[in-house]
């Protein structure tokens, strides 16, 4: 789905701008649904100011966001996969369980790229805590 011209007040423009993530957190979910996917991309550097916005809210929509996250742990994108396990999965109540068999496999048979980025480590974390 493609988000509309109302939806793009949810999305911010660039690392510094709380004004929209904060705008995406106040109308929560499901109406940020649309956007999903865009509001997953401010997580690909936990550093970023709206990182530390948008986390917290991400993680508490549950099972709505299972594709989003899913998405990301089949990209090659090693150090948004750490961002996503740590910070999204690590701090949901309900991902933990529902992404069990993607968590063991980072634990199992990490690839070269997600040992480099200690992918295992926070993956076998998770698994502890849920």
């Amino acid at each position: 789905m493609t988000p509309g011209a109302a939806h793009a007040a949810w999305i911010p423009c660039d690392k510094h701008d709380l004004r929209r993530a904060e705008a995406a957190v106040a109308a929560g979910y499901p109406a940020v649904e649309p956007v999903l996917p865009a509001l997953m991309e401010w997580l690909q550097d936990l550093n970023w100011p709206v990182a530390r916005v948008l986390a917290p809210f991400l993680a508490s929509i549950g099972a709505p966001l299972l594709p989003h996250v899913r998405a990301v742990l089949a990209s090659g994108d090693d150090v948004w996969k750490y961002g996503i396990v740590g910070r999204l999965v690590g701090e949901s109540d309900v991902l933990p369980r529902q992404l069990r068999a993607e968590l063991v496999r980072l634990v199992e048979a990490p690839t070269a790229s997600e040992i480099a980025e200690e992918l295992p480590e926070i993956a076998r974390e998770v698994l502890e805590r849920g």
